[in-house]
């Protein structure tokens, strides 16, 4: 039974060694390594005994061993930060499915800060764990910046945004997202949008802006004074507070789903009808968006693409010499529900 002899009975249960597997099934400890590490020298019927011999015992292989045993620990690393914001959460949601369905252990280390020294110290802290490569959710300045400076010899992949040319890289197209929402409402007949952006910081809230700004160019409507939150409703609510004091405004579009739900909020608080007399589009899809009252316009990113792409593009780095510049986009796309129409005439 795995009880070491002259146990005491109901005592704890000593954990079974790579021996007593050996022992019980009646082969070597190389034969249990062997069927350990998917060798093809073992016969099915010598498989089937130590598989047997290990079910028995509840024997757990040691990580650190197979690791020193295969050069390999199965084991991936991903540098995350404060996931409950939707996009990042789901993201490290798809990576761990992802990683999970081609047979990848995930270790996550999760940062406060994404300052330099924070995201440096994660990978040190991974690679002292022994992972096979490291996924960095990386959507601030800060952290690419710390990126640039990773050690060469680790493959590495950078998610959701991240330097060009320096490191592998699979982000969704911010810029193609936020020029769709604008234009969606100027073909709807608005003659600008506002924009409640995102944290300066976030290459994603500058990336969108920079959409919003180009498609409003490009149809030659005037450009409104940028108004920037903080990703949260209650940054939306505020912002909408203020945006329903300014004269003339009719479409807005929200950097993310949660601060188009302040803004809502804001607008039923003074009467105003959506979409009737005030049109608005989100971005992300997160999945409360269309229960929103009306249900929220807005624009969908594929985290499980992003998630399954990171994967096999860190897979890929992982078989590779040499750290490449390869950059995955995952295209997002626009969810027409009821938030946004023509302009009150």
């Amino acid at each position: 039974s795995g009880q070491p002899r002259g146990a005491k009975p109901g005592a704890r249960r000593r954990a079974a060694v790579m021996a007593d597997v050996a022992q019980l099934a009646g082969v070597s400890h190389q034969t249990v390594s062997r069927v350990l590490n998917d060798s093809a020298r073992v016969r099915p019927e010598t498989v089937e005994r130590v598989l047997s011999a290990m079910r028995e015992l509840d024997y757990m292989p040691n990580p650190v061993a197979r690791a020193l045993a295969t050069g390999r620990s199965r084991t991936l690393g991903v540098v995350s930060f404060d996931t409950t914001l939707y996009g990042p959460a789901s993201t490290l949601f798809a990576i761990e499915r992802a990683a999970h369905e081609e047979g990848y252990f995930i270790s996550i280390v999760s940062l406060e800060s994404l300052d330099q020294e924070s995201v440096l110290s994660a990978v040190e802290r991974l690679r002292g764990q022994g992972v096979d490569g490291i996924l960095v959710i990386a959507p601030q300045e800060a952290a690419v910046r710390a990126v640039l400076d990773l050690p060469s010899g680790m493959p590495v992949v950078s998610v959701e945004a991240g330097p060009e040319e320096a490191v592998p890289v699979v982000a969704v197209d911010q810029f193609a997202g936020a020029a769709t929402a604008t234009r969606h409402l100027l073909e709807l007949g608005h003659r600008t949008v506002w924009h409640v952006a995102g944290p300066e910081d976030w290459l994603e809230a500058q990336q969108r802006i920079e959409g919003w700004r180009s498609a409003l160019e490009e149809a030659g409507a005037d450009i409104p004074p940028l108004l920037s939150g903080d990703w949260s409703a209650r940054s939306g609510y505020e912002l909408g507070q203020r945006l329903v004091t300014v004269r003339d405004v009719t479409a807005v579009f929200a950097a993310n789903d949660q601060m188009a739900l302040g803004i809502l909020r804001a607008l039923h608080e003074v009467g105003r009808e959506i979409p009737r007399q005030f049109s608005l589009v989100g971005f992300d899809d997160i999945p409360e968006a269309q229960f929103f009252t009306p249900p929220l316009t807005t624009v969908r990113q594929d985290f499980g693409e992003v998630g399954r792409q990171s994967l096999m593009l860190l897979l890929a780095e992982m078989m590779s010499d040499d750290r490449s510049s390869a950059r995955v986009v995952v295209e997002p796309s626009l969810v027409v529900r009821d938030s946004a129409a023509a302009p009150p005439s």
